[in-house]
């Protein structure tokens, strides 16, 4: 099974992410969103943080996970490589691991999560999630 793909799309990016249950999604959206920064480089796990989210539906939680990535690269200049997810009760806590962003020249950059055409739900024995970045 992948765990994402990239869509076709007019401005923006799009992309599906897979998983064997919910937490596998979150932990392969981190993996997207490390190519689409890094433009498909990879990134080094030096250090970690920790996020906590709570939400109303699987939607919001994705959507305020996504930015959240995104603020840790505009904000503290720390590039996620990958994430460790836990979702329980409409609760997220997440340890993601990454780098220095100022170690890895000519990244990407996202502007915003959105909630254009994004969904999360599960398709027979696999759980997808559909998300657009802003760009």
């Amino acid at each position: 099974m992948d765990k994402y793909k990239f869509l076709e799309h007019t401005a923006d990016i799009k992309f599906k992410a897979y998983g064997k249950n919910l937490e596998k999604i979150f932990e392969n959206v981190a993996l997207a969103i490390s190519d689409i920064l890094s433009r498909s480089g990879e990134v080094g796990d030096k250090s970690w943080k920790d996020i906590e989210i709570e939400g109303k539906d699987n939607e919001s939680i994705l959507y305020d996970f996504i930015d959240d990535l995104i603020y840790l690269l505009d904000a503290e200049n720390f590039l996620v490589s990958r994430a460790k997810v836990k979702i329980i009760n409409g609760k997220l806590k997440a340890r993601v691991f990454g780098d220095d962003a100022l170690r890895y020249p000519d990244l990407d950059h996202i502007k915003a999560a959105t909630y254009a055409e994004m969904y999360v739900k599960k398709v027979k024995d696999v759980w997808e999630a559909q998300v657009v970045v802003d760009v």
